[in-house]
């Protein structure tokens, strides 16, 4: 019972005397929103940076979107363009930005999908509301439009940009 109390007492004291500096401390707190938002707006800006840079090596005239989604439309395609609901079949090569293929049509087939009820992309989402059957396009997809800090945690890195080259088959999935 004695030792019981002593180890608690001496267990009590080193707790207390190895208390860090002030310094220490910052060092293992969290960042607040203001550094969040600063990292944020710094890694969205490299990744536009690094866009820029492969539109420029692949010789790609990309536009971009208020969102921040890049595109090039090679070919608009004919008819209305593609809205909510439509059901929709598409090629497509996923690849990362360095090249590196991630997902294709050839591997799995067309895919297809009814538009804004689907789990896709938003980024790609977007893109193909800028087509219309037949069309085809380039979109660059950055991390934030595309599977975020986490990746799909399979082809995917986190934080990568995504750049799909889409060709819409038809209205039908």
């Amino acid at each position: 019972m004695i030792f019981r109390f002593l180890l608690i007492v001496v267990l009590t004291l080193c707790l207390l005397s190895c208390g860090g500096t002030g310094e220490q401390q910052t060092l293992t707190e969290r960042p607040g929103k203001r550094e969040m938002a600063e990292l944020n707006t710094y890694m969205v800006e490299k990744d536009r940076e690094r866009i820029i840079n492969y539109a420029e090596r692949k010789g790609l005239e990309l536009n971009e979107t208020s969102t921040g989604l890049w595109y090039q439309i090679i070919d608009e395609g004919t008819g209305a363009f593609l809205k909510d609901n439509d059901p929709v079949s598409f090629e497509y090569e996923c690849s990362l930005l360095d090249g590196t293929p991630a997902y294709s049509s050839d591997e799995s087939g067309p895919r297809g999908i009814v538009m804004g009820k689907s789990q896709i992309e938003a980024g790609l989402n977007e893109g193909l509301r800028l087509l219309k059957p037949g069309g085809e396009a380039v979109f660059v997809i950055p991390p934030y439009l595309a599977h975020g800090l986490l990746g799909d945690r399979n082809k995917i890195p986190p934080r990568s940009v995504v750049v799909y080259h889409i060709k819409i088959l038809s209205r039908e999935i």
